[in-house]
């Protein structure tokens, strides 16, 4: 993991990605408001996952990781709204196949808790570019 900064939101980011290198699907809902809601683009078509039953079914998709680099390419946050938004270059290894793509995450958190996750992929394993 490179490019965290020393923050109250780095240490959760590092921790976010300890869980999933963990597969800790219970640490990370742990880490979201039971009605948050996470907006993923990973399929090229927007996904909703609403609380924390839907979001454990978005998680089981980290059983399947082997490995994970990731590489923070920029880094923002705010203290009044709590928020956060990175993008990370990812290289991860699925069922012994390595893939490369950029992340662009954001996060709303309220009370320490994320309450909304914007998952965006802005380029996909096969090297396209959202």
């Amino acid at each position: 993991m490179k490019g965290v900064p020393d923050s109250a939101l780095g240490k959760m980011y590092k921790e976010h990605i300890q869980l999933i290198l963990d597969k800790d699907i219970d640490g990370l809902l742990a880490q979201y408001d039971k009605d948050a809601v996470l907006i993923s683009s990973f399929q090229k078509t927007p996904l909703y996952f609403r609380g924390h039953e839907e979001l454990k079914e978005h998680f089981q998709g980290i059983l399947g990781i082997e490995g994970l680099d990731t590489e923070i390419a920029f880094w923002g946050e705010t203290e009044n709204p709590t928020t956060l938004m990175i993008v990370e270059a990812i290289k991860m290894t699925v069922g012994g196949q390595e893939a490369t793509m950029r992340f662009a995450d954001s996060w709303v958190i309220k009370d320490g808790k994320i309450v909304i996750h914007f998952a965006g992929m802005t380029q996909y394993p096969d090297g396209s570019v959202a």
